[in-house]
């Protein structure tokens, strides 16, 4: 009979448990973050003419020469969030060293003569991050300004206006969000199709 009322506490407990911690927290956690942070629990999307475009806090990639590159992406096919994740590929590997050469190559094509920041041939251990580094995207302006028909000089400064500092003065190092500064070089000059 012992046996019988400990197997009876221990489902009975499994029960609630799994209805307190699997339905009811998640939902009223969701419910507060909708309310006090609709966008951030929404994934920051950003939409344009009713359409969703991107996110602020996942990369996408850019390949046209007109636009900012992001970082390289490991995850799935690239920038895929549902396969998050570095490459595993270690400093010796000679698969990342042929890759890491190549996307130099390519990229001192576009800038002779300067030095290719590590974060325009390196991924992220995420794989998804929207950000570069400021000498990233400065890197990329004389590209950037040649094929929209801009001064260097004016495409510098918009760079340097979405540099974001540092996390509360002192986190990490300041960034650049790849789509929101390409998103304000469409409205400074627009592509034509």
């Amino acid at each position: 009979m012992g046996i019988m009322k400990h197997l009876v506490t221990a489902t009975l407990m499994t029960i609630v448990t799994t209805v307190l911690l699997g339905l009811v927290y998640p939902l009223a956690v969701t419910g507060i973050a909708q309310m006090l942070f609709p966008d951030k629990a929404n994934g920051q999307l950003i939409e344009r003419s009713g359409r969703v475009i991107g996110s602020r806090i996942i990369g996408q990639p850019f390949t046209s020469p007109g636009y900012f590159y992001s970082r390289s992406s490991a995850a799935g096919t690239g920038y895929d969030a549902a396969a998050s994740s570095g490459s595993n590929l270690g400093p010796t590997s000679k698969k990342l060293i042929d890759r890491v050469a190549a996307d130099v190559e390519r990229l001192r094509a576009d800038n002779p003569g300067a030095l290719v920041p590590i974060d325009l041939v390196t991924s992220s251990a995420s794989g998804l991050d929207p950000h570069i580094s400021p000498a990233a995207a400065l890197y990329q302006v004389p590209r950037v300004a040649r094929e929209r028909k801009l001064s260097e000089e004016d495409v510098r400064q918009l760079v340097r206006a979405h540099v974001e500092g540092r996390q509360f003065g002192v986190l990490g190092e300041p960034v650049v969000n790849v789509l929101l500064l390409n998103l304000a070089l469409d409205e400074r000059a627009p592509r034509r199709p």
